[in-house]
């Protein structure tokens, strides 16, 4: 189970629809790093329980995304920003262009 920064990422935007327990694993495996063997004896189960728990939310998290694509929505959103910044400061040609781009995502 290979940690990943994508999943940490969704975590913090679908976080709050997993369980309580699927949260509370992901959490501790990915934002405070803990290993499923602290993570098990943190939460009072057994190490396969706690893979588990990191399985069960990771599906549910990529789930969620297929279906809301908040994270895609985001990204690309915070990459057509930095045009418009890059454009401003280079003295603002196409930036209108830029903003009627961005408010297509939204």
């Amino acid at each position: 189970m290979a940690k990943n920064l994508q999943e940490g990422v969704l975590l913090d935007f679908y976080g709050e629809l997993l369980t309580e327990k699927q949260k509370k694993a992901l959490e501790l495996y990915y934002n405070e790093d803990l290993s499923l063997a602290e993570i098990a004896d943190d939460m009072q189960v057994s190490r396969q329980g706690v893979r588990a728990f990191i399985k069960q939310g990771e599906a549910h998290l990529k789930e969620f995304e297929e279906k809301l694509g908040m994270y895609n929505r985001f990204s690309e959103i915070s990459r057509l920003l930095k045009e418009v910044k890059a454009l401003l400061q280079g003295g603002g040609e196409g930036v209108l262009k830029k903003i009627e781009e961005i408010e297509r995502h939204l």
